[in-house]
């Protein structure tokens, strides 16, 4: 059953890969691993990557209950709050080096949403105080500050809107504050009234300041991936209208996203003008299984436990790597081969994505 299957993976491969990047001598985790399984312990360490791995080893740590999960959160948090935060300006920084200094000092929303993300499941997980009022300072900084997406060919992007609503929801899980809870409701409300398209069921994903789209470009991965995320949102808040609402908009997205992505048991990448991206992505597969049991536990309909089978079957054939001392593949073309130019371990490559995937699968309950 998927339970079992998944929490095997979570346990007995997932964890202990991560556990042996953590890097006692400089802070933090080492930042590159490449296809070929070469460690390079003087490789920079993004700062997403060590916000997703804070937050894989706090929910990792509510979920399983094993204090050495907490003892590597609080690593990862020393690591954050002793070099990755600007205190003196607000923010955090893109990129450090492999001593933890400033290697790259962009400030970036997504960034700073995901250092918030992490920052309150820490505080949910550990208790720590400290954790939550540098997540609310980053709240403040979000909120008080216009921080420009810079490296972007947009000037808003429908995944900065998702992650910050991904952040509120840890944050308001934390202490239930109204201001936050306000915030959250607006980014929901930017998802329902502009970057959903009821003509096509889908999101629109890059637009210019006055949020006109940019591009054509439909991101089948962030569309399944969202459906859960705002779902969980609503839920969280416990607003029953805003529950309804996304529902019924969600299941819309996830019927479109099974109709016209899943192909040969997979998620397809994307679509970009009238070409299609087959290539099959970690993230985008991990989060299609969620999001396909999101869309049973809201609907009732089988085809989409069946869907998320699929999906978490294909994971397990092509995508879980299976050569020793690795995790999962980045990338798999759609003819079942690796891209062996994409890195194991990188800025983005993280276990957030197929940790979140596994402790989902177990904490829904959902078996098949």
């Amino acid at each position: 059953m998927i339970i079992e299957e998944v929490k095997k993976e979570l346990t007995g491969h997932i964890i202990p890969f991560w556990n042996k990047l953590r890097d006692d001598e400089n802070g933090g985790f080492y930042g590159f691993m490449s296809y070929d399984l070469k460690l390079d312990k003087q490789a920079d360490k993004g700062v997403i990557l060590h916000a997703r791995i804070l937050w894989f080893y706090s929910k990792a740590y509510i979920t399983l209950g094993d204090k050495t999960l907490l003892d590597n959160a609080r690593h990862a948090y020393e690591f954050i709050k002793n070099h990755c935060i600007d205190y003196e300006y607000g923010g955090v920084y893109w990129m450090m080096n492999y001593k933890g200094e400033p290697a790259d000092t962009m400030k970036h929303t997504y960034n700073i949403a995901f250092a918030i993300y992490a920052l309150s499941c820490y505080y949910n997980a550990s208790g720590d105080k400290e954790a939550l009022e540098l997540a609310y300072k980053l709240f403040h900084d979000i909120e008080n500050n216009t921080l420009d997406e810079y490296g972007l060919h947009a000037d808003k992007t429908m995944n900065a809107i998702l992650h910050l609503i991904e952040a509120y929801t840890e944050l308001y899980k934390a202490d239930h504050n109204e201001e936050v809870a306000k915030r959250l409701k607006f980014q929901l409300g930017q998802m329902r009234d502009i970057v959903y398209t009821s003509e096509t069921n889908a999101l629109k994903v890059f637009f210019d300041t006055k949020f006109d789209l940019v591009g054509d470009i439909h991101s089948f991965g962030h569309d399944i991936e969202a459906t859960w995320l705002m779902d969980l949102a609503c839920d969280t808040l416990g607003d029953e209208e805003l529950k309804k609402q996304f529902a019924e908009m969600d299941l819309k997205i996830s019927h479109n996203i099974q109709n016209i992505a899943l192909d040969n048991g997979a998620l397809n990448n994307e679509r970009e003008n009238d070409k299609i991206d087959k290539k099959r992505v970690w993230w985008v597969e991990a989060e299609s299984v969620v999001g396909f049991i999101n869309a049973y536990q809201h609907s009732g309909e089988k085809k989409f436990l069946e869907s998320a089978r699929s999906v978490w079957e294909y994971i397990k054939a092509e995508i879980i790597d299976k050569r020793e001392g690795s995790e999962w593949y980045a990338e798999v073309s759609y003819d079942h081969k690796p891209h062996d130019w994409k890195e194991i371990v990188g800025p983005w490559k993280c276990p957030y994505h197929n940790g979140r995937m596994c402790m989902e699968v177990i904490n829904r309950g959902v078996d098949f």
